[in-house]
């Protein structure tokens, strides 16, 4: 289907938002490749979502993408556990 199509139908588009845990400066760290320019960073997923609900829209109408209406956020996160953090 394409995406004027699902527009008429109501359905939005998704923008997938990777969010990935640094272990050594202990903050969630977000980027995308459906939106130009998006790296940044919180203590907590929550902290990280609230973030992105601003920024997004934001760097969405600086790209030039200004119908920013009708976009929902995908943020999938991983947190690797390994070494001393397994133990116990």
């Amino acid at each position: 289907m394409a995406e004027g199509n699902e527009r008429e139908l109501g359905v939005p588009k998704i923008l997938f938002i990777r969010a990935e845990w640094d272990d050594e400066a202990n903050v969630w760290v977000a980027t995308s490749d459906d939106v130009s320019g998006l790296a940044t960073e919180a203590e907590t997923i929550e902290a990280l979502n609230a973030k992105l609900q601003r920024m997004v829209p934001e760097l969405l109408e600086a790209n030039g993408c200004l119908d920013s209406q009708g976009r929902a956020l995908r943020i999938a996160g991983q947190k690797i556990f390994c070494g001393a953090h397994l133990a116990g």
